[in-house]
């Protein structure tokens, strides 16, 4: 173990933010297991606990791992994972299931060690990496819309066409924080706000095309307008019963909370151990745990945006922001759809909800990031080795 730590390398802040949140998790998690206990109708809470730290584990794992790898050669593997993520993708929507007549294709079986998962989640993080790397291929170049439209466009339309049927939530948010990247990147705003507007019209021909075939097509169209209207017309229905438990369980909480483990309303919310743990968490440690939760995530966005800053290349500074800027984006969706400022969405709260996949992706980002800072790290010993072996400077320091 001491090994292991002595081979930690990069922003140590980040390290430590990563652990804290992962950490307090525990608590949450712990405590919403007993309404999936009764769900299941049988097991044990503690069963939970222990799946939960082996997803961590295993992340936490996969982040050291990353971490360890130079950069540089996250370049050549997007490259490499861009046609491996679009065959998974097909593979998750040749297995996908139907739920209720909706189209559930979100997830893809492991072989031989019973697990599931989630595709969409790599794909956006593969996707993030090549666009990273695109931006920085043509950094010097005078780019035309015309020359962008095989090499950038068609493989992001291609995943996000791959994950719509099944995710919108997820594809809206992939699709915008590729737009936020390429924007940061320096790519033309003109061709950003001519790629929104065939994006809208994609996502319109979608929706007549779904709802012309229902039966071709099984789809989440009507989960997705009855979210939307139920969010904006104010009034009570069956679509709201996940918002209005946790906004009773935020009220509930006030301002030091109800205690761990003393949640009222996790018996009630269906995702209460994932979608919603942010009302679970406010309701046990009131507003104070709530307000510390997103100092954290805000904690974590300053170093990204340091790390970035500091990165000795353009594709590093990409890298970080592409990889980074979703994890603190997805957080802060989690926290307004469970104060009802955003409509459900199904997104999880990053090293927080328990799920497997998201622990396991959100770990790889950051291990990615650590990896651009502990390129920075190398750098700087250099520098020094450097000036330690000039003579000059052993002179100066010597009188």
């Amino acid at each position: 173990m001491q090994t292991v730590f002595n081979n930690i390398k990069g922003d140590r802040l980040i390290w430590a933010i990563a652990a804290l949140l992962a950490i307090f998790s525990f608590l949450p998690v712990y405590s919403a297991a007993s309404n999936l206990v009764n769900i299941s109708s049988g097991g044990n809470t503690f069963s939970y606990f222990v799946k939960h730290f082996m997803h961590l584990f295993l992340g936490f794992s996969i982040m050291y791992g990353v971490h360890k790898i130079p950069y540089r050669y996250f370049r050549g593997l997007s490259m490499v994972m861009m046609p491996i993520v679009f065959v998974l993708l097909i593979l998750t929507i040749l297995q996908g299931t139907t739920i209720g007549g909706a189209n559930a294709s979100r997830w893809i079986r492991i072989p031989f060690v019973n697990m599931s998962f989630q595709t969409s989640t790599l794909a956006a993080v593969v996707l993030m990496v090549y666009i990273a790397r695109y931006l920085s291929k043509i950094k010097d170049k005078t780019i035309t819309f015309k020359e962008s439209i095989l090499p950038l466009w068609i493989p992001v339309f291609i995943i996000l066409a791959l994950i719509l049927p099944s995710n919108f939530s997820t594809t809206a948010i992939i699709f915008v924080m590729a737009s936020a990247l390429l924007f940061l990147g320096g790519y033309p705003l003109r061709y950003l706000v001519a790629m929104g507007f065939a994006g809208i019209v994609g996502l319109a021909l979608f929706i007549l095309i779904a709802r012309a075939f229902p039966e071709a097509m099984p789809n989440r169209i009507d989960t997705w307008t009855s979210r939307v209207e139920s969010f904006f017309n104010g009034e009570d229905t069956k679509e709201d019963y996940q918002t209005e438990r946790a906004k009773i369980a935020i009220a509930s909480g006030g301002i030091v909370g109800v205690g761990s483990g003393k949640s009222i309303q996790k018996n009630f919310l269906p995702q209460s151990s994932s979608d919603f743990i942010f009302a679970i968490i406010v309701e046990e440690y009131g507003l104070i745990g709530g307000f510390a939760l997103m100092i954290l995530y805000m904690w974590l966005l300053f170093r990204i945006i340091i790390v970035s800053q500091k990165s000795d290349t353009v594709f590093g500074k990409l890298l970080v922001l592409g990889v980074g800027l979703p994890i603190i984006f997805q957080a802060m969706i989690n926290m307004a759809v469970a104060v009802e400022l955003f409509p459900v969405t199904g997104q999880t709260l990053p090293l927080i909800s328990s799920g497997g996949t998201s622990i396991w992706m959100t770990c790889l980002a950051i291990g990615i990031i650590l990896s651009v800072s502990a390129k920075r790290e190398e750098i700087k010993l250099k520098e020094k080795e450097s000036d330690s072996d000039n003579p000059l400077e052993i002179l100066s320091e010597t009188i």
